[in-house]
């Protein structure tokens, strides 16, 4: 789909940037969290196919809080009820007498509120790893100490803000974090949608949240959903949230990713389809059984140094070029290029084992060590890409394999016994975002 044509709603002195998408049977506004940026979302794969599985039963309405994305610059960090003012003015400006909310992390609050203040506007409401309060109270165990949070945010939130590391993503959305280009996307979506000092203001206004109060006044059909290992917000939120607002369901999925088009989003979405709807749609995605296979150069950010510009080009194009030789030769796709590495998938494992050993060692002719790691699981096909926590996990071995090492699952070493192919043992890891241990092995040359 193709990025959305983006309107201004006027709100006070304020212009507030929105768009619509799909024409379905109902109106739902998206009530996002922290910091986004409406256009730039919309190049991150997990943002586009979860706007667009929402269209799909829905006509979608999304915004930039003011201060953030494409919206008016502020000094300050608008209060709840500027933003409600703002969303007001979004419906009105994309003829939306009344619509569902979904209301996501701090967005959450900002939707109770707008239900609470607005019900003849609202039809229904759906929050997802929401909030009532933000900070421990006596009544409200569950959080942390507003002291605390600071704390954690100078540490893990400040440091990384719009820069091309894990720590953010890993804390926001761990099932990410292994992927290079959802971590640089999420770095120069997080420099656009907000400068540090606005997101130090946003911070600080976060921390004064509690709707507590209101959610008794809630009279919508309400649907709460949490994931159980929800790092940013505990799941007890989610449940007192619900608790607290009458006839409201709340629905706990499995999953440690804090923002819901990370992870299983098929899980959430259909939650909120059959919620909204009464049916869910579930769209079949196009499935195959694969090897994926993850290829990396060891300390190429030290030789390209060493080398130069110029001869590091030249080394790295040979290298790349050596690369799809030996694709082609063992029947492996390339799918894309990760930098100085290559996803890329198999139809066997035997092959991607004897590909990836072929890999090293034209490698090691160059002078360059490269890694590689492989699993075999069900992959999603999405056009030309792949998904699925199958590329998680090859992406997890990858990282850990030494240089000219062909680094495996234990599933990929069960399905090629009798081949010849040696294994040695490196014992059980814990893949950062995949649930369990996962035990590895060394694949050696065949016989």
């Amino acid at each position: 789909m193709d990025t959305p044509e983006t309107r201004y709603a006027r709100s006070g002195d304020a212009s507030i940037a929105y768009q619509v998408v799909g024409d379905g049977p109902i109106d739902l506004v998206l009530v996002l969290g922290f910091a986004t940026h409406l256009e730039l979302q919309w190049e991150m794969p997990p943002f586009a196919r979860f706007f667009e599985r929402i269209s799909s039963f829905s006509r979608l309405i999304l915004f930039d809080k003011r201060g953030t994305g494409l919206s008016d610059p502020v000094a300050e960090a608008p209060t709840l009820e500027q933003r409600i003012d703002d969303v007001r003015a979004v419906m009105e400006a994309a003829g939306s007498e009344r619509a569902a909310f979904f209301g996501i992390s701090e967005g959450g609050p900002m939707s109770v509120l707008f239900a609470a203040a607005h019900p003849d506007r609202v039809t229904a409401l759906v929050l997802h790893g929401a909030m009532g309060r933000t900070t421990e109270a006596p009544d409200y165990p569950w959080a942390s100490p507003a002291e605390a949070l600071r704390e954690s945010a100078a540490e893990f939130l400040a440091p990384y803000w719009g820069r091309e590391s894990e720590g953010i993503i890993e804390l926001f959305a761990p099932s990410l974090a292994g992927d290079p280009n959802a971590v640089a996307l999420t770095a120069r979506m997080e420099r656009s949608a907000a400068s540090p000092g606005m997101v130090q203001k946003i911070f600080e206004m976060f921390l004064d949240i509690d709707v507590r109060a209101v959610l008794p006044t809630i009279h919508v059909p309400t649907l709460v959903i949490h994931r159980r290992g929800d790092r940013v917000v505990n799941r007890r939120a989610g449940e007192e949230l619900a608790a607290q607002i009458p006839g409201a369901r709340y629905v706990e999925l499995p999953g440690i990713d804090h923002l819901p088009w990370a992870g299983d989003a098929e899980a959430v979405l259909g939650e909120v389809e059959e919620f909204l709807t009464g049916a869910r749609s579930v769209p079949e995605p196009d499935r195959v059984l694969a090897t994926v296979m993850f290829t990396d150069i060891v300390g190429s950010t030290q030789r390209a140094t060493e080398l130069g510009d110029a001869r590091w080009r030249e080394l790295l194009g040979a290298h790349q070029a050596s690369v799809g030789r030996e694709l082609a030769r063992f029947r492996g796709r390339e799918v894309k290029t990760l930098g100085d590495g290559f996803l890329a998938t198999f139809d066997g494992p035997a092959r991607a084992i004897r590909c990836g050993h072929a890999i090293a060692e034209a490698a090691r002719a160059s002078g360059l060590e490269v890694r590689v790691g492989l699993h075999c699981g069900e992959l999603e096909l999405m056009g030309d890409d792949v998904g699925g926590i199958a590329v998680h996990i090859a992406s997890r071995i990858g990282a850990l394999a030494g240089g000219g090492e062909v680094l495996v699952s234990g599933t990929v070493k069960d399905l090629v016994a009798g081949s010849g192919i040696p294994f040695a043992d490196r014992g059980t890891e814990q893949l950062k975002g995949i649930p369990d241990e996962w035990r590895l092995f060394a694949a050696g040359q065949p016989g």
